[in-house]
Parts: structure tokens; sequence; C-alpha cells
């Protein structure tokens, strides 16, 4: 017997310490470690374990299962489990299939991560914000968000079934990972997508089924991909509402309007399959032509008319009423009223008609014309007092206005008119009516007559009795005797004599004679003069009476003057 062979059949103590050594050594590299094992019995709902350590251990046969399944598994099948000791109190080894799966699927996983590639799990569980999914071991949440494209109301059918998700985020320190089904479903849907639009062009009508009706248009399903039917698109006339012409689920033919290839976004449209009633709009509604229409809008700014289907036009609101300038369209139509309207303005590139609802009923300043010529008098409340005149209320609710320069002949417009205030009932005569601009002139002043006519047989040097009217430092106001005319002796017209040129010595009602020293008639202005009539007496006494060659003193040409007026108005 070699001396080898004697060594193993009697070791000696050194030799029993350094196998025992090696035993245990290899034991502590199993622990904590996947390792495979024979299943040799399976007792009620746990399978027993060789793993070669002339020990078995026991696992329950829910962990060989998948999404909480039982597995199936019998006597001498071959499993890998994860040793977490070698012996426990029982002498059995500690053994876990969940773990074992685990570490074997977070390093695949791990492995299809850093690829991005897709990865195959089951929702087995629903959780607080979402499900846990089976990644073959390893336990991983699915956020509701992420679950499906669209939200979905019952999760059963998806539960207990293989298919595909793309990890979102690992931590293996924290043992997390966050899975989406969505991602997938968007990645398999923008490949169809782009098959899909490859087939598609611009022009094409095609037949689509209604998925989703919206308050600015509808979702039309094209086959796998959805196209935008809006709101504008889907007839030529108004359309307040999609609902109005379309329900979910409705077949219609549509057609492709417009393809963006980068968004794959598809436009579509129904009216576009329609022949366009503005093709042949200004031979259908000439402009002054009168037609009947619907309303079927009000706005602030006025009130559209549907004059047949597609076709809309607007009454502005300053077309609405002759008189009623200020008042919200509402007030004069309402929605649904049928009404008769006049074309004004047509525009087939803006696809634009203008109307007039004014216009087919009688413009009242035409009205007023005919019942108030020129040179009419009327009279009516003062409504409104402005910078520039007065306006006067008249017939059927329009205002005739009375300009500053037609209140008095005299004075000036921005004095007299202080003298009226709002409500006072006065008195005008027509001067001009513009139905087309709807203005009415008044005048005030020409009531009295025009002091042009009056002016008329005075001429430059006349003399004319006048009666003081007011006095003021700078001359005095008088009014020519059997007549309106006023005028304004200055100063120093008052007397030839400077001594005389004083305002105070007369008094409102004296009697003054005075020559005329102009006639402005276009400016209805006379001007008189004490002055000046003097200067002409004095003239006339001289060359009747005396001159300086005779040697008779002015006071005797005078006096000879006075005497022979004094016998004249005795003998009359």
């Amino acid at each position: 017997m070699s001396a080898e062979v004697s060594r193993e059949m009697n070791p000696s103590r050194e030799d029993f310490a350094a196998l025992l050594a090696e035993s245990l050594a290899k034991d502590d590299l199993f622990e904590g470690s996947v390792v495979k094992g024979k299943i040799v019995g399976i007792e009620k709902d746990m399978a027993i374990i060789d793993v070669g350590l002339k020990m078995e251990g026991r696992v329950a046969m829910k962990e060989f299962g998948i999404g909480g399944k039982p597995g199936d598994l019998k006597v001498g099948d071959t499993v890998e489990v994860y040793l977490e000791r070698v012996e426990n109190a029982l002498g059995e080894a500690v053994l876990s299939r969940d773990k074992a799966r685990r570490e074997e699927s977070w390093t695949r996983l791990e492995r299809l991560y850093e690829k991005g590639e897709k990865v195959t799990g089951v929702i087995f569980n629903k959780v607080k914000g979402g499900f846990t999914v089976d990644l073959d071991g390893a336990v991983a949440f699915l956020p509701g968000s992420q679950v499906d494209i669209r939200p979905v109301r019952d999760i059963g059918p998806l539960m207990h079934q293989q298919q595909p998700f793309q990890i979102l985020k690992m931590d293996r320190r924290r043992g997390n990972i966050v899975v989406s089904r969505r991602s997938v479903l968007e990645e398999s849907r923008a490949e169809q997508r782009t098959e899909i639009v490859a087939r598609l062009a611009e022009g094409q009508i095609i037949d689509g089924l209604v998925k989703n009706i919206t308050d600015y248009g509808a979702f039309i399903d094209l086959g796998g991909i959805d196209g935008l039917l809006h709101v504008t698109d889907m007839a030529w006339r108004r359309v307040n509402h999609p609902s109005e012409i379309l329900n979910v689920g409705d077949t219609v033919k549509v057609q492709i309007i417009r393809i963006n290839p980068e968004t794959q976004r598809i436009s579509l449209g129904m009216k576009q399959l329609q022949s366009d009633p503005w093709s042949s709009i200004e031979a259908k509604y000439p402009v002054g032509a009168r037609v009947k229409g619907t309303v079927t809008n009000i706005a602030d700014y006025g009130a559209f008319v549907e004059l047949e289907p597609g076709v809309e036009g607007l009454i502005h609101v300053s077309e609405m009423s002759w008189t009623k300038k200020n008042t919200h369209p509402g007030k004069i139509v309402s929605t649904s009223q049928q009404v008769e309207v006049q074309v004004l303005e047509v525009d087939p590139q803006k696809r634009r008609i203008s109307l007039g609802l004014k216009q087919t009923q009688e413009n009242p300043w035409d009205g007023f014309l005919t019942a108030h010529p020129k040179g009419s008098i009327v009279e009516g409340p003062i409504r409104n007092i402005t910078e520039f005149g007065l306006f006067i209320g008249l017939d059927n609710g329009i205002d005739g206005m009375v300009h500053l320069s037609d209140l008095d002949w005299q004075k000036a417009g921005d004095e007299v008119i202080k003298d009226y205030k709002k409500g006072d009932n006065v008195k005008a005569i027509v001067l001009d009516v513009d139905g087309a601009k709807e203005r009415i002139s008044l005048g005030i002043k020409q009531l009295a007559g025009d002091p042009a006519d009056a002016m008329a047989k005075y001429k430059k040097g006349d003399a004319v009795t006048c009666t003081v009217t007011s006095v003021s430092e700078a001359g005095i106001e008088v009014k020519i005797a059997d007549s309106e005319l006023t005028s304004f002796v200055k100063r120093g017209d008052l007397s030839r004599d400077r001594s005389e040129q004083r305002p105070e010595r007369f008094n409102v009602g004296d009697k003054v004679d005075a020559a005329v020293i102009s006639v402005d008639k276009a400016a209805r202005r006379i001007a008189v003069s004490v002055k000046a009539l003097e200067l002409a007496e004095e003239k006339q006494a001289v060359a009747q009476y005396g001159s300086s060659d005779s040697g008779a003193s002015l006071g005797d040409i005078f006096k000879a003057a006075i005497k022979k007026r004094e016998g004249a108005e005795d003998g009359e």
C-alpha cells in the first residue's frame, strides 16, 4: 500500500483539519448564489430539492409558477434555486426559487435595458397608482398612465397575459423597475401610421369612421390612423357644433385636404365634396338686389344672415337702422328671424357679403324733405348742445342741427348759444337736407329775415335816425329806425368835437342822428357815425350860406343854417 493511500485511509489530525476547512470553504461559496438542484420529492405544496450538499431544502411550489399560478413540476426535474444558507435549525438547506429567478432576471433585464430592447411580462396585480408586472421573476411597476395610449376602463382583458413592455427605469440597489406598455403601443402605432400615411395622398377621397367628437371638430378613423375633420370643413354653411352633422360611429366620406409628413397629421374635409356656393355668388346676389334670409348669429358689431346653405352675409350695426345708432343688434333683430335685406357689397375672394337692413325701409331724411321742403319752419326740443351748434329733435326720431353761425346775424355764435338749454322748444327754418349723409341743416337767425335785404335801401352818406340800445366805454350800440339793423358807434365817431366824444353823455333810448359810412352786405353789417353826419352838414352849410372868401364867420354860417331849418320846421 502506498503512502498516499495510507494517508487517505488513516488521515492525521492535520490532514483532517485541512479537509474540513476545504469542505467548509466550498459550502461557503454556495451561499448567496444560484445553484442547480434535483427535485427528489413533492409533498403537498412543497418541492424537496437536493442541491448536492448531502441535505435537501424545501421550496413552495407556487415559487415555480408565473403570476401567482403554481408551477408544473415533477420528481426528477432539475431546477435552479437561490441558496440562502447551507443549514438551518432543522438541518435543511434554505432555498428560494423566487430569488434565483430574480437574480437571473435582473442580470438579463439590465442587459436588455442597456440595449433598449423590449421585455416580456405578465400583469398580475393592481396596486396604488398602477399595476405589478412579473418579468420572469423580477417584479416591475406599471404606472396607470403607461398602460395604454388612451385611458383603459377595464384592465381585466390585459391581466395574466404575456405581452411586451419597455423598461423606463431600473435601480438594482433599491430593487425598482418601472415599465411601460404604452411606449410599445406608440412605437407600433408609429410604424403602422407611417405605412398608412405612405398609402394616402392629398385630394384622395376615402371612407372613415367617426371616432370622437369635440367642440372644434371630429376625429375620423381611416383604418389605423386618425384624421381631423375641422368644424369649418364639415359644410359650407355655418356649423355651431359638429354634433349637428355627425355622431360617433357614423361612416362618412371625406377628402384628404392636407398631410403633414413630419407630424403625420391628416386634415380632412367634407364640404370639399360638394360644389362651392360662392363660385357664382356675384351673379346670384348682385349689388342693390333685395333678398330674404334667416338671422343665424348676433354679435356686438352686427348680425349674420344666411341667404342659402353655405352663404352668409353680415349686416353691420351701422346698416341696421336709420335712427338707432347706438343700439345693440340684438334689440333690432333676433336669431332665426326672417328678414329682407339689400346687398351692399360682394367679395368672392374673401367670401364676404355686406348686407343692409335699413335700406329696405324708407330713408327718414328723404321723407322729411318731402314733408318739410327747404324754407319750411319746424319746431322741436333741443336734444343736445355741442361746441359747434344745437341738435333739435324732429319727426321719426331724426335730428336737425343749427350751426353756431346760424344762431344770430349780428352776435357771435359761441355767445348766443349760452342763451339756450337742453329741452327748450325752438323754431327753425329748414336750410338743407342731405339724405345720403343723413343731415338736416336748420337756421334760427333766418326766422328774422336776412339783414342784407334790409340794407339794400341804404347807401354810404345817407342820414339816419338811431335809437341808443346800450352804452359802453368804447361807444354806443344803436338801432336804425324803421329796421332791425343795429350798429356800433365808436367813441371817436360820437362827435366832431373831441370834448363831446363821451359815451356817457348818451342814455339808452336817446335818439341820435348819424350818417351811414359803410354797408357790407356779405358780412350783414352797416356802420354809422355821428361825427360823419356833423361834418357833412357843416360842409353843406358852408357851401350854402357862405364861405371863407365872403368874410362870414363859421358861427354866422351855422346860425343862418339853423334859422332856416327852424323856419322850415315852423312852416310845416
